[in-house]
Order: structure tokens, then sequence, then C-alpha cells
């Protein structure tokens, strides 16, 4: 992405603060304009007060130098304070509009940028753009006009002088920005690297049991300190080719500065120029020298929020990867689900992971999907809420398309319980609340006891209101399962989706769970996804799928005498029931 769009996300970022950003640049001026009527009253001082010992005319300039003084300290703060609620008011608005842009993406969007990449844009680039834009309305305009502002006021004191000034700025600013064209990409691939930071610190922070379990701690460090490592290094490189910036300026200021003294010097011999005024010119040229150096490190800043504004610039322009029709069409029927051809496959996948798969779930019954390791189970059900679009056929909930439906109405439906559970920090009926915000302590309680849940929620102190961790560390899997499986049922979906849900659950809570969640009132279609066919066999509809592709469908007892992926799912785990003889099962019966 160019340059020039980082700058305009910067611009438009500053787009509901119009007053602060002329309000600060203006009073920075104002200060600017005090710091270059001081070197004047110098001059004054040296040649009248001190030359001519004119001890009042030399006590007035000084108190209008203290005031001149107060007034720039007056002007600075009130810039400051300008400047810093336009960038904090600024960057909250870019970060709250980059979080609800986040919040519209597909779900296939957010697997390729990543949570890492999101969180560190959402932080680090922010804060660095915060920063940027904050120096940005403070030097911008002070640095330049303290520059040409010095060139003028040499021109007003001494021509030839002068000249020094204008031959010193171009140089300095052709030096300048050749350094700042340099660092603009080093400071990109910064940037990238740390989001491989971010991403590995919260694979390490949310993966530390597992580490701990197969003892590798060490090798988890010296990941991170190789990564670690390349950002040092990358930083260094940077640091190194922007801090040039200083001695760059620093050595031709000072030059010029040397050869404004050598002509000062003889002007002051011939007469041509007092010593007040040479005073003031060398004052003028140690601003310069001053502000060039502030402006050398704007530009470097300005720099570090443009790559970091590239980067969030190309999260909100990211299409959100799914439209959504105005008006949902109405749907004929109720609790239906249907699949017609459906082929799928994730984005940059060399094979399908669905392959034209086909069923019509009735409504109000149980429909169980088993299969292999990486068969497509969950795909399977991710596109009953369209978290992913079908490349091919069609999914349709209640008889209609699910592209037709607006992006709540669906969701509304559907009440999904995911394979990987999450739970967030609050109470426990802050959680079941996510299912529906309006939930009574009574709905609540039946949704637990459906969920099997109800009693270890009645053996904690608080009950309901006992307090949940982040991602419910301080429950055990089952306890966090049947909490999630509440949640989806306080809603009282039409569609329940069982992701592998019963995985933690012991044989005896697996069963009951099954028993209350066919005796409740809910009349809701479910579809449970499942390992154990334990689990899935008293369905209506069992599903099978072997590599991607419908392998067999039909009820336990129908799939026992048809299907042989079913057939070695079911002997895999009651080898008991796997004919001796090792013939086909329909015969044994």
């Amino acid at each position: 992405m160019q340059k020039g769009v980082g700058m305009k996300t910067l611009l438009d970022s500053l787009k509901n603060y119009k007053k602060e950003c002329v309000l600060s640049p203006l009073f920075k001026m104002l200060e600017a304009m005090m710091d270059l009527l001081v070197p004047v009253l110098v001059a004054g001082i040296i040649d009248r007060g001190i030359g001519l010992n004119d001890t009042s005319y030399l006590y007035s300039q000084i108190w209008m130098m203290v005031l001149l003084a107060a007034l720039g300290l007056g002007f600075s703060v009130i810039a400051q304070y300008y400047a810093a609620r336009a960038s904090v008011g600024a960057a909250s608005e870019l970060r709250q509009s980059l979080f609800d842009h986040i919040q519209q993406l597909s779900i296939g969007t957010l697997d390729r940028f990543g949570s890492g990449t999101l969180i560190t844009r959402m932080t680090s680039d922010i804060n660095m753009i915060q920063n940027g834009l904050n120096l940005t309305l403070r030097l911008l305009l002070r640095s330049p006009f303290i520059v040409f502002g010095s060139m003028i006021m040499a021109f007003t004191i001494n021509v030839k002088c002068a000249l020094v000034f204008a031959a010193s700025i171009p140089i300095l600013l052709a030096a300048v920005f050749f350094i700042m064209l340099v660092c603009i990409p080093l400071y990109k691939k910064v940037q990238s690297q740390l989001d491989r930071i971010m991403t590995l610190t919260r694979q390490n922070l949310t993966g530390v049991r597992v580490i701990r379990a197969f003892s590798r701690e060490k090798d988890s460090v010296s990941e991170f300190d190789r990564e670690n490592q390349k950002l040092t290094k990358m930083n260094e490189f940077v640091g190194r080719v922007s801090a040039l910036l200083n001695p760059i300026t620093y050595v031709l200021i000072n030059i010029a500065a040397i050869y404004l003294i050598k002509i000062g010097a003889v002007q002051v011999n011939l007469g041509e120029m007092s010593q007040g005024d040479a005073v003031a010119l060398y004052s003028y040229m140690a601003q310069m020298i001053i502000e060039l150096v502030k402006l050398a490190n704007l530009i470097i800043s300005i720099n570090r929020a443009a790559a970091c504004a590239d980067r969030v610039s190309s999260v909100l322009k990211e299409e959100p990867g799914m439209s959504y029709p105005v008006q949902s069409e109405q749907p004929e029927e109720k609790n239906s689900v249907d699949f017609n051809h459906v082929s799928f496959a994730y984005p940059d996948a060399r094979e399908d992971s669905l392959t034209d798969i086909s069923f019509h779930a009735r409504p109000h019954t149980a429909v169980g999907i088993i299969g292999g390791t990486g068969s497509g189970k969950s795909t399977l059900i991710n596109l009953i809420p369209r978290f992913y679009d079908a490349l091919s056929g069609t999914v349709s909930v209640d008889g209609v398309n699910v592209r037709e439906y607006g992006r709540k109405e669906l969701i509304e439906k559907i009440g999904l319980v995911p394979q990987k559970t999450e739970l967030f920090a609050g109470t426990i009926l802050d959680n079941l609340k996510w299912g529906s915000e309006s939930l009574s302590e009574e709905d609540a309680w039946k949704a637990l006891k459906t969920a099997q849940a109800e009693t270890f929620v009645r053996e904690k102190e608080s009950g309901l209101y006992s307090i949940v961790e982040p991602g419910g560390r301080n429950l055990s899997g089952g306890q966090r399962q049947r909490l999630a499986i509440a949640r989806a049922l306080v809603r009282h979906p039409e569609i329940l989706i069982l992701d592998d849900s019963f995985s933690a659950l012991d044989f005896a809570t697996d069963a009951s769970l099954r028993k209350s969640l066919r005796e409740s009132e809910l009349n809701t279609t479910v579809f449970m996804v499942s390992q154990r066919t334990s689990t899935i066999m008293h369905a209506d509809q069992i599903l099978v799928l072997d590599d991607g592709r419908l392998a067999g469908i039909g009820t336990h007892e129908e799939l026992m005498k048809t299907c042989e992926v079913y057939q070695e799912i079911r002997w895999s785990q009651v080898p008991e029931e796997r004919p001796l003889d090792g013939i086909h099962m329909e015969a044994a019966v």
C-alpha cells in the first residue's frame, strides 16, 4: 500500500477535530513569534543597553523578554492541550472504528489476517498514530515557521549574512527527506515483525498448560528469543538509519554557523553591522539548528505513524466479505435445514473441505454428524449460521437461502455451542445473558437444568453470581461445555448446533444431557457433531462424513447395515459388537 493511503488515514482521523487542528498550530505559531522576537531584543540590549550604558532601556528590554517568555509558555500550554485533545480523540475514534469494522469482517477474512496482527494494529499501531498526530499538530508548522522566519529576520538584519541561511536550508531539507524515504519501508517491516511477536506471545500464553505438560518451556523461550532478536535487529538497523538525521543536520548547520560567524566578523570589523546584530544572527542560526533537529525527529515520527496508518487502513479498507440483503426473505417453514449439492474450500486450500453435500433436516428432529478427524464435520455446521459461504450449491434454513437473510435474522434462529468453548470474564449469569440480554434468573436455572449444569452451579457459594475467569479457566472442561450449552438454550433457538460439545463429559452426564434435550419443550432442530457413536446413535438422522464427502445417511440401524465407514467407527469404539468371523454386520444380524 502506498504512503499516500496512510497519510490520508491520518488526515481522515482528524475530521471531527477541525477546531483543535486549527487552534493548536495557531498557538504554536504565536509561541514561535515570541521566540523570533527574542534575538532582536538581545541585539538591542547589547548595542544600546550595554554598549551605550542605557540602564533604563536595558531593564525595559529584560522585562519585555520575561513577558515574551510568559506569553510563549501560555501559548505552548494551550497548543499542547488542543493537540492532545485532537490526537487522543482521533486515535480513540480510529480504534473504535477499527474494532467495529473487525466485527463486520467474515470469519474467513479474520482467519487470513490472524488475531496477532489485528491486536497489534489496534494497540501499538494506533498508539504510534496518536503520537505522530500530536507531534504533527505541534511542530509541523512551528519548525518550518522558525526556520524560514529566522531566514527572513536575518535578511532584515544583513542581506549578505542571510544568504548563508538561504543556502543551508534546501541542503538540510534534501538530507532529511532522503533519509525519510529510506526509513518508511523499514518501519513497515518492524511493525510486521511485531505482529509475529504478538502472535507468538498469545500462542504461548494461551497454550501454557500444553507447553508445560510436554516440558517445552525451553523450546518456547528459544523461539521467542529468535523472533525477538529479529525485531531487535530490525529496530537497531532502522534506528541507525534514522539516527543519521541528527549528526547530518548538526554537521551541515554548524558548517553554516561557522561560515556565518566568519562573514559576520568581517561585517562587524568593516562597521557594516553591529555586534548586537551579529549575536542576533547567530541566535537565529541556533534556533534554526534546534528546529531542524526537531523537524528531523518529527519526520521520523510521521513516517512511523504513516506506516502504521497504512496497516490500519488496510484493515479498514477490507471488504466485510459477505453482503446481506436490506430486507430478509420470509421463511415458509420453521426449524428445517437443507443442503443442496454444497461444496466448500478454505482460501488457498488445494482441495475441497466439503464436496457435493446434500441432505434435508426435518423440523424438530435430531441430526447426528460423525466422521474421522478432518472429514469436514465442523466445516459443515459452520455453513448453517453462514460463518462461511459455500462455493457451490445452496444452504437453506427454513426453506430460505442463508444468503437471503439479514445479518441478525439468521443468527437469532440459531443457538451455537462451538467446538472450543469460550466463556468470558464476569459471572455465570453474565455469560448466560450472551444468549438473551433479558434473561431472568428463573429461565437461567431452567437452561442450566436442561444442560445438566444446575447441580454444580448451586453448589457454588454465589450460585448464578459466581465469578467466571477469562476463558473459564476456573472451571473444568465439562463445566465449561455445560455452561456453553445452557447459554445457547436460553435464546430458545429454532436450530441448536452442538459441535462436539459432549467431548469433555462422562458417559453418564452425556446420556443425561441427551435425554434432557429430547424431553425439553424447546421444539428445536438439533445438530450434534460427535466422535462418539453413543452420543448420536439415537438421532433421527445421522450424516457420516469421509474426507469431505457424504459416505452415508440414515439412522444408526440403517448405517450399521449399509455404511462401512460408520461400521468401522462403531466397532472401533465398541469392539464387542464386531462380528467374530469378520462377516458383514447385516449377515451377523
